[in-house]
Order: structure tokens, then sequence, then C-alpha cells
């Protein structure tokens, strides 16, 4: 089981990875987005935030309007890290039920050519 501190460093990661999508692939793919993933066997859901300038840093605190997550993810701390490092291919990981995303079907198609 990977420790909370190497969740935050593999979300980091992956906001790092988004910055270096293409501005153009960004502006077609990208509406604003409130994001949250729970990590479910630490028990922590980190909150982030997706616009066209790219993903926001991840924090352990809910947006302030109280409103719940746009797109919400569920995954286990070592399927986060193994994701966020290329060595766990997503669309494996939904098939088998290793991540669950609840977003609108919209909202997983953009995702996917992003991701």
């Amino acid at each position: 089981m990977a420790s909370v501190e190497e969740c935050r460093a593999a979300l980091a990661k992956l906001v790092a990875q988004f910055d270096e999508i293409d501005e153009e692939d960004r502006a077609k793919h990208v509406v604003e987005r409130t994001v949250s993933c729970r990590v479910s066997d630490l028990d922590v859901t980190f909150y982030g935030r997706l616009h066209h300038g790219g993903l926001d840093p991840f924090t352990e605190e809910p947006p302030a309007d109280g409103k719940p997550a746009d797109v919400k993810l569920t995954i286990v701390s070592d399927d986060l890290v193994a994701l966020v490092d290329g060595e766990l291919d997503l669309a494996r990981a939904l098939l088998g039920g290793r991540v669950k995303i609840d977003a609108s079907f919209g909202d997983l198609l953009r995702l996917r050519r992003l991701i």
C-alpha cells in the first residue's frame, strides 16, 4: 500500500503531465471541471480543478462551495501511483474494476483524449 505522501507525489506528477499537453489539444478537449480523487484504502480524498490552463494542484481541502466534484475517481493507492507512472492502463483499470470514474459520458470522452 502506497502512503498518503506517495499519492500526493503521484497527483503532483499528474498535474505536471497535464502541463505538457499541447495548448491546442487542451483548448479542444478541456472544459472546466472540479475533480475529486478518493483513495479508498487510505480513506483520503484529494480535490483539484481541470481548466484550459491545465490541472490545478490537488489538495485535501474540499471546495469552499461545498458542491460535489464534476468528475469523481475512486482508486486504491498502489493503483493511483501505477496509473500516473504509466504502469497501469486506464482503460484496462476501468474494465477490471480497479478504478471507478463517476462523470458524465461527455466528460469521460474528453478525459480519454487527454490521458
